[in-house]
């Protein structure tokens, strides 16, 4: 992989141990070679993760909405910073910059932007891996979540084993690296029940 784009929080969270982790990840990600895409700003878990590649002497592409230069207050230290025009806009970019795309923890806009290139995945629309960086049991119950989806036959077993998770950084990369897209059709069940 050349490049992984990053969603996490514009927030840092209640516990450092987040903090820690965007930083660990940045570093991981410099050490390794590998261009950080992210969201293009300079506070929360964005601004650490940004700030451990750059200061790791990695590469950092941003992408931030005009909308949202000012409140992610736009880094402007960044290898690349691309202000675009809309959300839609952002992710796209985003998206065929990177090579895999791994969360950290945050609020919703990181859910919403994981989960949409979990969905192209699983789609077929691209075949790029897709992981949780689960920092202190972070994402537990989410995954939780995505197991009962499966149980009750919203997700396919085959595509819920394709969303990587681990707590180290240097693990989720390997995982992410052998990744090999499920060839199943996102139906559970074509079956139409009365």
């Amino acid at each position: 992989m050349r490049s992984v784009c990053v969603f996490c929080g514009s927030n840092p969270g209640r516990d450092p141990l987040y903090r820690e982790a965007a930083q660990s990840l940045g570093r991981y990600l410099a050490g390794q070679g590998i261009g950080l895409v992210y969201g293009g700003g300079r506070v929360g878990l964005m601004g650490a993760v940004a700030d451990a590649v750059l200061a790791a002497g990695g590469r950092v592409t941003g992408v931030i909405p005009r909308a949202l230069a000012e409140k992610e207050i736009e880094h402007t230290g960044l290898s690349e910073l691309h202000v675009v025009d809309s959300m839609h806009e952002r992710k796209l970019m985003m998206a065929d910059a990177a090579d895999g795309f791994i969360a950290l923890p945050g609020g919703v806009g990181t859910l919403e932007e994981i989960f949409e290139v979990i969905t192209w995945t699983q789609l077929g629309i691209h075949v790029k891996p897709c992981g949780f960086l689960n920092v202190g049991g972070f994402f537990d119950p989410l995954l939780g979540f995505l197991r009962h989806m499966a149980a009750e036959q919203f997700l396919h077993g085959k595509h819920l084993e394709m969303i990587a998770s681990e707590s180290d950084a240097g693990a989720l990369i390997a995982r992410m690296a052998a990744f090999t897209p499920p060839q199943v059709e996102k139906w559970v069940d074509r079956q139409v029940r009365p």
